[in-house]
């Protein structure tokens, strides 16, 4: 306990250390920039220039391990039709919004992951990749990397942004109406097919894909055969009542579209592993927790990363705090996926991601001091940083906040 104590004295002393550092050199700052003349604000609008920590190649299929550990910048236009439903962390929403550019790191998993979808067979059975590693290394960003890719390069996104949050904290639920025993959620799904709307509206009107069958809803609602998929999507948009059932209706169209030849799907779901999760926080009827496999958007999201349809990839990441209390061991796929749900991807491609490497660490705390949300403390900060956060993504990010 006494060994504990004198450590746990030792870290605040470094953490109060160099909060004192960084205080004194906002002072210097500010006192040097009161005693010259200020130089013009910059213009946001205006590209960033490139330099060791950026890169000016912002197609992500261009990019290569020339440009491991540089920033590369999303136009606003392409974030705002790719992310808007989600798909990058609240925090790091909210730097964009205070840097006012979206701006990704180009990683090694993220640039693993594009040389197979590159090189890939998309006539063969789908390939199902499995992002995994500790929490806070950044599967997420990686996963939007892919993303912006698939956008730029005709893929149909199905993307779920975050598949625990229709287990722990949906924003409604219902009994089903068609299924006896499961559960709807309807604004989630409704939700849902809004996000994918905003991602693939432009994709959808210039491929024109039709719908194979009739849908009844109810007596006097049903979608005909040959309908356009944007009239399908908007139906369940507009009568929330069967949204669920729509996304079903969605899913199973578009795999026997890009079966067909008529499209190519990208799918992208972040905290896969919440479907095969032992309970969900939702009630039934008799207060008992309904297990993943009674929510009816569950089915269509397993069906469309099974490997009976082609012309498509499926990007998939497994994370502890998917889980709930309990379940939060390990990080590999196998534990967190359990047996069901390791069988149900059997075989697939892990990619696993890490901590910063060390020439990430210096771009990072490069593009923080060049937005000067830190500035230049005495010599050392940095292996302070280094040591505090063990170079960890989020652990980093949450230390600088306060500078």
């Amino acid at each position: 306990m006494k060994m504990f104590r004198k450590q746990f004295g030792n870290l605040s002393r470094v953490s109060t250390h160099l909060s004192r550092n960084v205080l004194a050199a906002r002072v210097a700052y500010r006192d040097v920039e009161m005693s010259t003349n200020a130089a013009p604000a910059e213009d946001v609008t205006s590209p960033p220039a490139v330099n060791e920590f950026r890169t000016g190649v912002t197609n992500p299929g261009d990019h290569s391990d020339v440009q491991v550990g540089k920033f590369y910048t999303i136009p606003l236009e392409e974030k705002k039709q790719i992310f808007s439903g989600g798909g990058l962390t609240k925090k790091y929403e909210q730097q964009i919004k205070t840097f006012t550019e979206a701006c990704i790191m180009v990683r090694s998993p993220a640039l693993e992951l594009l040389h197979y979808i590159k090189n890939a067979d998309l006539s063969k059975p789908v390939v199902r990749y499995v992002l995994y590693g500790d929490n806070g290394v950044g599967k997420t960003l990686s996963m939007a990397h892919v993303l912006h890719y698939g956008a730029l390069n005709d893929f149909l996104l199905v993307h779920v942004p975050w598949a625990p949050n229709w287990m722990k904290r949906p924003k409604e639920s219902a009994n089903s109406a068609t299924q006896e025993g499961f559960i709807d959620l309807p604004f989630d799904a409704a939700a849902w097919l809004i996000h994918f709307k905003t991602q693939n509206s432009k994709l959808l009107e210039r491929l024109q894909l039709k719908t194979s069958k009739e849908y009844v809803w109810s007596k006097r609602e049903s979608t005909p055969a040959g309908a356009s998929l944007i009239e399908l999507v908007e139906h369940g948009i507009a009568r929330i009542k069967y949204a669920s059932e729509t996304t079903a209706a969605l899913i199973s169209e578009l795999k026997q579209l890009a079966t067909a030849g008529q499209c190519k799907i990208m799918v992208a779901i972040d905290g896969y592993n919440a479907f095969f999760h032992p309970v969900t926080r939702i009630f039934s009827d008799n207060k008992q927790r309904v297990t993943p496999d009674r929510i009816t958007l569950t089915q269509p999201f397993l069906d469309i990363t099974n490997y009976d349809w082609t012309n498509g990839v499926c990007i998939l990441s497994v994370d502890k705090i998917a889980m709930t209390e309990g379940y939060m061991d390990s990080y590999l796929p196998r534990y967190l996926l359990g047996k069901e749900g390791f069988e149900h991807l059997d075989p697939f491609v892990p990619v696993h991601v890490g901590n910063y490497t060390e020439k990430e660490f210096v771009s990072y705390i490069n593009y923080y001091l060049d937005r000067n949300w830190i500035t230049k403390t005495q010599p050392g900060f940095e292996e302070q940083l280094k040591f505090m956060s063990n170079m960890n993504p989020y652990t980093l990010m949450q230390l600088v906040r306060s500078l």
